[in-house]
């Protein structure tokens, strides 16, 4: 199942410029899905796409596309108030259609007591054993972004390392003349034959 992120600004302007967009998105990546952040905020915007015939999947959370207006990169939900009105988003977009939810940097006991509380899955990134599923980007897992790494990451192996060892002998060698060698170049049958076209 593939399920295609809407973009920042994407969805968040009208009711017209979200359903034109998931629309949009459905028939050019032939994606199954579409998900999109905020809570009872975009309800109306998976209201409109749910009747229309797309399925949607919520985010709630720390969601990426409004990383800067949380101060950055913040777990959610660390009070009761704030866990509430986790949970007030959760019900809101269930409500909405959602047929899932994306819970991100989320306390583990508040990630537990949404799943509870639904009738749709939740998927966690940074928010417990108890959801529903689990998903990891894959960049983060492999090692392959290291400016920054949320405490939810693991780094199940270390390829970032050996692509950047790759990427800097590329460069040398492109640097040194060295490659590409003979061995990865084209030659000709006649070589001299080009003398004449000097």
């Amino acid at each position: 199942m593939i399920v295609v992120d809407m973009p920042f600004m994407s969805y968040q302007v009208s009711l017209e410029q979200a359903l034109e967009n998931s629309g949009r998105i459905m028939k050019e990546t032939h994606c199954q899905a579409i998900k999109l952040e905020g809570g009872a905020r975009v309800c109306p915007q998976i209201k409109a796409m749910t009747e229309a015939g797309i399925p949607v999947m919520a985010h709630l959370g720390l969601t990426p596309q409004s990383i800067n207006a949380f101060g950055g990169c913040r777990v959610q939900g660390k009070t009761e108030d704030a866990a509430a009105a986790l949970l007030e988003d959760a019900y809101a977009v269930q409500e909405a259609g959602a047929f899932s939810v994306v819970l991100e940097c989320i306390p583990a006991p508040v990630s537990a007591l949404i799943t509870s509380k639904l009738d749709i899955p939740t998927i966690g990134i940074g928010g417990g054993t108890e959801c529903d599923g689990q998903i990891l980007v894959y960049q983060d897992m492999l090692g392959t972004f290291t400016d920054y790494t949320p405490k939810f990451v693991k780094h199940f192996a270390n390829i970032g390392e050996e692509m950047t060892k790759a990427f800097k002998a590329y460069d040398e060698e492109v640097k040194a003349k060295t490659f590409p060698d003979e061995e990865h170049s084209f030659q000709m049958k006649n070589e001299e034959a080009l003398k004449r076209l000097y």
